[in-house]
């Protein structure tokens, strides 16, 4: 199976770019996993509604130029369906057992995901109702990713 993540920015931070590392490493002897970084726009702090829909919609064109057409997409999203890790596990599993085996989880930028992104999504994700940075969400995707695949083992967890 091949999961990825496509998200918008390049991490700068090095102990988020070590943690997703070190869970990338774990993931290897189990699926193939990419984390793919298209450039985020840069916008000004204050923006018309125009100007955030088109910024949104252009980081939008470089998040679908990523994902081939076969692929199930799961975005994250803050309106999206709260699930355990146990379900994320288990729609993995269906999804590699029923589906697809590639699997894209999309991240957009700080100010959300363009339309085309949310209509091009099997599915909508969220991690709750508190707002996360991006740039985190990738750490604690790519966290339970590791786990669901360790749940779907039935292998212990290894902290």
């Amino acid at each position: 199976m091949l999961i990825q993540i496509v998200a918008v920015g390049k991490l700068k931070e090095k102990y988020l770019v070590q943690g997703i590392a070190e869970y990338a490493k774990r993931l290897a002897p189990y699926v193939k996993f990419q984390v793919v970084e298209v450039p985020d726009e840069k916008a000004p702090e204050t923006m018309s509604e125009a100007e955030l829909i088109g910024v949104k919609e252009r980081e939008g064109e470089r998040i679908l130029a990523q994902i081939k057409s076969d692929a199930h997409v799961i975005a994250l999203a803050i309106g999206g369906q709260l699930w355990s890790s146990e379900e994320l596990a288990g729609c993995l599993d269906q999804l590699g057992t029923y589906g697809t085996s590639h699997v894209v989880f999309v991240i957009g930028g700080s100010l959300g995901l363009a339309d085309a992104v949310l209509s091009r999504a099997q599915q909508r994700l969220s991690f709750g109702r508190m707002t996360l940075p991006h740039q985190l969400m990738r750490l604690v995707l790519t966290e339970q990713i590791y786990r669901a695949v360790k749940i779907n083992r039935g292998e212990p967890y290894h902290k």
